[in-house]
């Protein structure tokens, strides 16, 4: 691996060949550059009662916080994305019988809400974050892209991926890489590879991952974790930093007891960074 120096930053960890910076985050200043991240709010139509556009704030050293909280009653944490994908927003009309109608308007709704616009979406590269993963357990972080369109097609080409970089559910315990493609439903795919345990929590990381036309090569600072060689697609994507309470996914949508313990535990991201090839 080779250094990439970015304005007096931490330097990234390259595979060999000549790059350019396509996309980069420093974190810096006290303001989220939100010209380039949304918060994510909605999954699969619903507003998710785990994530808040309150988690996150700058320190002034260059590193993005994100902290578990309570808000209203509830634990809470945020995920920044890039881009959005079409199942995000719930419809905005919703016909249970035809006495629902207004008149003259038709009883099939196409099931989708508003689309929205991405910010950055990229794809073949060599992806980044330098992060300081979360302390206590009951909580967790990642850094992942996802395609705009999962599921639309079986055709990989069209449908997208979604790539795991780096998922740290409990302290010290990296969990393996993803490859899902073809949707959340009966027709989901996953490869998963490499992940470990014993990841010290104490110092910052640096998580990468190629993607190029041989397939979707993972690594750590800046030795490779693995290879995924299948489902290798050239669809643009865009790039999610995430935090999530454990808990809520489970039938009782309820955190569990570590959660509660882990309220003001933070996640550091020092920077993401997307480079290319230079041709």
């Amino acid at each position: 691996m080779q250094k990439f120096e970015v304005n007096g930053h931490e330097p990234s960890l390259l595979p060999e060949g000549n790059w350019e910076l396509s996309f980069h985050d420093e974190f810096d200043g006290s303001t989220l550059d939100e010209s380039k991240w949304d918060y994510r709010l909605h999954m699969m139509q619903q507003r998710w009662i785990s994530w808040t556009d309150k988690g996150v704030h700058l320190d002034g050293n260059s590193n993005a916080v994100f902290t578990l909280m309570e808000e209203d009653g509830r634990l809470c944490c945020s995920q920044l994305a890039t881009g959005h994908n079409y199942m995000d927003l719930p419809p905005t009309v919703e016909y249970t019988n035809t006495t629902d109608m207004a008149a003259g308007e038709e009883v099939l709704k196409w099931p989708i809400g508003k689309l929205q616009k991405s910010k950055f979406l990229h794809g073949p590269g060599y992806y980044e974050c330098r992060c300081r993963l979360q302390q206590k357990a009951g909580w967790w972080s990642a850094f992942w892209i996802q395609s705009p369109t999962p599921g639309c097609s079986l055709d990989v080409n069209e449908c997208g991926v979604e790539i795991d970089i780096m998922e740290h559910f409990r302290p010290g315990i990296l969990k393996p890489h993803n490859v899902f493609s073809f949707g959340y439903g009966a027709d989901e795919t996953r490869i998963k590879v490499g992940g470990f345990d014993g990841i010290d929590t104490k110092e910052f990381h640096r998580f990468g991952l190629l993607w190029d036309e041989t397939g979707y090569t993972f690594y750590v600072d800046g030795k490779e974790d693995g290879k995924i060689t299948d489902l290798v697609t050239a669809r643009p994507e865009f790039i999610l930093i995430s935090t999530e309470v454990t808990g809520y996914r489970k039938p009782s949508m309820t955190p569990i007891p570590e959660s509660f313990d882990a309220v003001g535990d933070t996640f550091l991201v020092d920077y993401v960074r997307v480079f290319d090839r230079k041709k």
